[in-house]
C-alpha cells in the first residue's frame, strides 16, 4: 500500500529552521501533485505549499519568502525546507499526494516554534 510517512519536525525557538521531508513508499509511481498542509490548534486544516511533478511550486502567502517546497523524483521524497519559522508556523504538518482518483496524507509531524 502507498504510504506517505513525514518526518523532521521539533520544537524550534522563533527564527529558528527545520527541513521536513515527507518519504513516499508502497509505489515507485511518482505522485503528480504534492503539497504540504499544516493545521494549528482549533484552526482547520491549510495549504502550505504544492509542487507538480515538473517542479512547478506554488506558495501560501504567510510562508512566501520563507519557505522552500521540493521534490526528489528519484528518492521519490518530498521537503519542505522552513527558515525563519514564527510561533504562527505551529501546527502539524501533513504531506499528501494526489493523483486521478488517489488521494493520501501521511500521518503529519509536530512542528512547534516557542517564541
Amino acid at each position: 500500500q502507498v504510504r506517505l510517512v513525514e518526518s523532521g519536525g521539533d520544537l524550534v525557538q522563533a527564527g529558528g529552521s527545520l527541513n521536513l521531508s515527507c518519504a513516499v513508499s508502497g509505489t515507485t509511481f511518482r505522485i503528480p501533485a504534492m503539497g504540504w498542509y499544516r493545521q494549528a490548534p482549533g484552526k482547520e486544516r491549510e495549504l502550505v505549499a504544492a509542487i507538480t511533478l515538473d517542479g512547478r511550486t506554488n506558495y501560501e502567502d504567510p510562508v512566501k519568502g520563507r519557505f522552500t517546497i521540493s521534490r526528489d523524483n528519484a528518492k521519490n521524497t518530498l521537503y519542505l525546507q522552513m527558515n525563519t519559522l514564527k510561533p504562527e508556523d505551529t501546527g502539524v504538518y501533513y504531506c499528501r499526494g494526489q493523483w486521478y482518483e488517489n488521494d493520501y496524507w501521511g500521518q503529519g509531524t509536530q512542528v512547534t516554534v516557542s517564541s
